[in-house]
Order: structure tokens, then sequence, then C-alpha cells
């Protein structure tokens, strides 16, 4: 009789084991469309399959220095971006406000917030506790704690298996963030073959003077036009200064390439340029290296496409 008993309960587990298998997991936690429960590793490809990712936004937003709270933020372009931190999630709340570059907060879209980044940015977030990583449309400021360098949408937490607070690593897409920010300023493709490089600061028919910018440690000599221009283009900017220091080098055939350090950043701009020259640096930047500059007038941003 024992054995028998045994036979009815091994019998039963066996069911309840099958029954178990042939669960649909992809309708549990209220994710039926994008089966988040089966997801062990999200890839870049799979991800940027989302055409909500790379669509125009509203506006090209960069912004200029601000503070919250007595600490100052200074938001750039920069396409070397590979940071690593503390990031949070999103409230749920929030689902249907504005974001700063005009777009509406979507709680179950793969969006996320920077204090720096230019909006909207595509960047790939990993979950360093875990591996999994998911693509993110940047598209709104924050969160203005220190201790946090990001938050994600709920969606995007999920997706890598955040239930909180999570140390992750955020690395802007050079390629994709450029796509969307031609898209959103209705940039035209850039150019598939090489264009002449275009050196402005040698066509003014004025004398050239070299000019010495020193940051600590390091000196950077380039040659500029005796007259001062009111724009300035950044490139670039880095933690690193000899990262800096190098691209300035390697610029310096588009102008005055100089290395100016704000905070604890090294930003490279070729400085000293009016409204033609700037935008000939623009578009060579843009044809001959791949890249998507910034644009300053007197200090100031503005839109790199509004000369």
């Amino acid at each position: 009789m024992k054995k028998v008993i045994s036979l009815a309960v091994l019998t039963a587990v066996l069911a309840g084991c099958t029954d178990l298998s042939t669960t649909d997991t992809s309708t549990m936690n209220g994710y039926a469309a994008d089966g988040f429960g089966e997801e062990t590793l999200i890839t870049t490809d799979e991800s940027l399959n989302n055409t909500y990712l790379l669509a125009p936004a509203p506006k090209y937003y960069v912004g200029s220095a601000y503070k919250v709270e007595d600490v100052q933020y200074i938001p750039v372009e920069d396409l070397t971006y590979n940071q690593t931190g503390i990031a949070g999630i999103i409230p749920a709340e929030l689902n249907g406000t504005k974001t700063s570059n005009g777009e509406v907060f979507d709680m179950n879209q793969m969006v996320a917030t920077s204090k720096t980044l230019p909006l909207p940015t595509i960047a790939r977030v990993t979950n360093l506790d875990n591996g999994q990583s998911v693509v993110v449309r940047v598209n709104n400021r924050g969160p203005f704690v220190n201790t946090r360098i990001m938050d994600l949408s709920p969606a995007a937490a999920q997706k890598i298996g955040m239930n909180g607070q999570t140390k992750v690593q955020v690395q802007v897409m050079a390629n994709e963030s450029v796509a969307v920010k031609n898209a959103t300023i209705g940039a035209t493709t850039l150019a598939t073959t090489p264009a002449t490089p275009v050196q402005p600061a040698q066509t003014v028919e004025t004398t050239t003077v070299v000019t010495t910018t020193q940051v600590p440690g390091t000196v950077v000599t380039t040659t500029a036009p005796a007259t001062a221009g009111e724009y300035s283009v950044q490139i670039a900017a880095f933690y690193a200064q000899d990262s800096a220091d190098s691209l300035a080098a390697r610029m310096a055939k588009y102008g005055n390439a100089v290395v100016v350090q704000e905070g604890d950043m090294y930003k490279v701009r070729i400085v000293n340029l009016d409204a033609t020259q700037a935008r000939s640096v623009i578009d060579a930047l843009r044809n001959n290296e791949g890249m998507a500059p910034g644009l300053l007038r007197n200090g100031r941003w503005i839109n790199a496409d509004s000369i």
C-alpha cells in the first residue's frame, strides 16, 4: 500500500510540474505585450527595433548651466559619455506629464532622465548586479539627487531587473544619438563621402596669432585669427584631461581648438568664430568626423542649426 501511495504522490507532483511548464509567463506582472518576465538579456539590436527610441522629439534640448539647491549642473553634448553610478526608478504617478524637451512621459516606454545629457539622447544602461542591459531614450532632466546619475521608467527598470536603486553603467550610443538629434532638428543625412576639411580660421584675411590655452597640467597651442568671434563650437566633453588634450590637438585643423575646464570636466571647443565660420565648422565636423557638435554664442548654448 505504501508503494501505491508513493506512486500516486509522484504522479501528482509530475502533473503539477507539467502544468507549470505550460503556464504563459508572458502575462505575468501586467507586461504581456513585452514579455518582460521571459527576458534574461536585452540586446542592442532588439531594443532598437522599438521605433519610439529614434522618433523625432518636439525639440532638441541641451540647455545652459543651471543650479538646483546650490548644486550646479552643466549640460553638454558628449558622445563619449560612459559613467557608472546609482540609478533609480521614475515614480509611476508622473506618467503623462511633460518632459523637459516637450515629450510626454510614458512609463511603459524605455525612457530615462539625466541631469546633463542632451534631450533626446540614446544610451545603453547595464545593471551591474546581473549584467542585463536595456537601450533607453533620455528625454527628461533629473534626478536632482547627487547620489543618483539617472532614473529609469518602470518598464526600463523591469527590463534589467531593478527593484529599487541599483548600480548601473550608462553609455551613450553615439550613432543612434546623432540620428535622433538629426531627425529632431530636421538635419539632412550625414555625407557618406569625406569632404575636404574646412579650416575657417585660415580663411579670414587677417594675420594669425598663436594662442596658448592652459589648463592644469597641460598646454594646448593652436593657431587662431587675430580678431575674435562671438561663436564657439563644442566638440566633446571629457572627465579625462588627456582625452580632451588629444582630441583638441587633432581638431586644430578646423580652427582655434582649445580645452576649457569647467568643474571636473574638460571641454574641447573651436573658439573665436563668426557666424559663417561656425556654420562651416559644424558642417565639417558632421561630414568629416561624424560628430554632433554643439554651439555657443557669447558663452550661452544655442541650437547648432540656428545660424
